[in-house]
Formats: C-alpha cells, sequence, structure tokens
C-alpha cells in the first residue's frame, strides 16, 4: 500500500485564499490528524479529538431528522467569535477549519467543498471490524 501524498499545501491553500481562516485539519473519522496547517501537533491532535465526534453527532441528527446519513458541513460560533467548520471530505476523511469572525462563510464553505472534492479517498481509514456482508 503506498502513502498518500502530504497535502499540507491544499491547506495552506485554503488558509491563504479564503481571508480570515487560520487553519485547517485533515483528519480520519477515528480522529487521527492526517495533515494540518497553522496548528502545531498538540492542537492539531486536541482539535482531531474534538472534531471526529462532533462530524459523528451531526451524521447521526442526519440519520434522525434529515433522513440521509451524509453531512456536508456544520458550523458553530464560539464566544470569542471564532468560526469552527467540519465538513466530510473524502470517504473516512474529514476537514476542519478554524477562522475569525470576519470570514465570509459562504467563501470559506464553498472553498471546504471544493477543497473535500481533492481528498484522494487513499486516505480512507479502513474499517477495523468485518460486517456482516463480509463474514
Amino acid at each position: 500500500m503506498t502513502q498518500p501524498q502530504d497535502l499540507t499545501w491544499l491547506l495552506s491553500n485554503l488558509v491563504n485564499q479564503v481571508p480570515h481562516t487560520r487553519s485547517a485539519l485533515l483528519l480520519s473519522t477515528d480522529a487521527i490528524p492526517r495533515f494540518y496547517y497553522g496548528l502545531d501537533r498538540d492542537e492539531a491532535d486536541k482539535l482531531a479529538s474534538l472534531a471526529s465526534p462532533l462530524c459523528s453527532l451531526v451524521q447521526e441528527v442526519g440519520k434522525c431528522f434529515g433522513g440521509r446519513q451524509g453531512m456536508r458541513q456544520a458550523n458553530a460560533e464560539l464566544d470569542d467569535g471564532t468560526i469552527l467548520a467540519i465538513t466530510a471530505a473524502s470517504a473516512g476523511s474529514i476537514l476542519t477549519v478554524l477562522a475569525d469572525s470576519k470570514v465570509n462563510a459562504g467563501v470559506l464553505s464553498y472553498e471546504m467543498q471544493q477543497l473535500g472534492k481533492k481528498v484522494p479517498n487513499s486516505l480512507a481509514t479502513p474499517s477495523r471490524h468485518s460486517t456482516p456482508e463480509e463474514s
């Protein structure tokens, strides 16, 4: 199995192209930081451990009340005005961005969706459990 290329440059482009965006993190759905920009390693680990269950929660809300399993994006505004945006990237990957309150949320959302389409499926974390169909 070949290792995927370093995608930090994609995250860097997102942060630098969307004004008032501070950092971006690409993580696996089981909270493993894969690539990050604008964060140190400890911050990336902490943000990954918080973003992964939040993404799962939003997906469950979608199943229960939206009729579908997918998630486009979840956004939260923190007390200090920081914007937290989370979106599913490729299968098994999550894109998380932190931005200032002055960010244009529509532009950020669009750019996150575009970046998500560029993330290779090779980043997906393999399932740890076999499904009934595999048995």
